[in-house]
């Protein structure tokens, strides 16, 4: 007899497998320096590795992954946070074969949350049913409380850097407020718009000498996306550039941090913080299950 492996028995329940969900949030601090066009691309990407992938819009006020993606919400994470609808039913279904948590465009509220209600938010990501291995965050820009409270109930904070001096410092002023505030320690670092191959390692290693001198931090470097037409191209046309333009040296270096994001350590239990799926990584039994047949 078939076994079903998305079904098994505990204590005499039955409940749908519940792995750990790797959740990776993508942040910069300064605006402009390409985390969405990393996020969208890094869950299209992740997901034509054959990953069950979700991407949420974590811009809550000025949302614009939709629209990255050509894509029109019916309903949004305003509707959920007015008690209109459950999470699971506004998210949407990209070409590309991953699941969007739209946010919404235009409302100062939501860019106005209170620590309560972020908090009531990630915690509302347990109750969704589907399958889902990898949550990609994109973060707003700055340090707004939104951008805080995502980065800390991730298990992975991925910051993006530009041969900007705004984006170096307003990266540094990111990482020192999560490290000193929130006890988040471990960064990956990618190095985006890069123009010359070798450039993004070597921005890196100043960015890194600066930030571990005066903080107490550990940072990855994860790899650099070069400027690229074909990737402005795909931005105009609604379109992943790693789905659009498969051999363009942008989808190149995307799908090679695709690959690498795919082989970092998902976390065997909770940190003693809120965190994205902390219910999945809580339940993981410790005693046998056997197959209900």
């Amino acid at each position: 007899m078939a076994v079903d492996k998305a079904s098994v028995k505990l204590d005499g329940v039955v409940r749908a497998s519940n792995s750990p969900v790797q959740v990776i949030a993508v942040t910069g601090g300064k605006g402009g320096v390409g985390k969405t066009t990393i996020a969208v691309n890094l869950a299209a990407a992740l997901a034509g590795r054959g990953k069950q992938v979700m991407l949420l819009d974590g811009d809550l006020g000025l949302a614009n992954v939709d629209v990255f993606l050509g894509l029109t919400p019916r309903l949004t994470l305003a509707d959920v946070l007015a008690g209109n609808c459950s999470l699971e039913e506004i998210l949407l279904d990209a070409p590309q074969g991953f699941k969007v948590v739209p946010a919404a465009s235009g409302i100062t509220q939501l860019a106005e949350l209170d620590t309560l209600t972020h908090l009531g938010l990630v915690r509302a990501f347990g109750d969704i049913t589907a399958k889902i291995d990898v949550m990609v965050i994109d973060t707003a820009p700055g340090i707004a409380g939104s951008v805080l409270q995502f980065s800390q109930a991730a298990q992975q904070v991925l910051v993006v850097l530009c041969d900007e001096p705004a984006s170096l410092t307003d990266a540094y002023a990111l990482i020192k407020i999560l490290s000193r505030d929130h006890g988040v320690k471990q960064f990956r670092v990618v190095v985006n718009q890069v123009r010359g191959r070798g450039m993004g390692q070597a921005l890196f290693q100043r960015f890194e000498r600066v930030a571990t001198r005066f903080l107490s931090v550990d940072l990855d470097y994860v790899g650099e996306i070069p400027e690229d037409a074909f990737l402005r191209r795909s931005i105009r046309e609604q379109r992943p550039v790693v789905s659009a333009y498969p051999s363009a040296p942008a989808s190149v270096a995307l799908k090679t941090l695709a690959q690498r994001a795919d082989n970092w350590p998902v976390a065997d239990g909770p940190r003693g913080n809120v965190e994205f799926f902390v219910e999945r990584l809580i339940r993981r039994p410790a005693v046998r299950l056997e197959v209900v047949r």
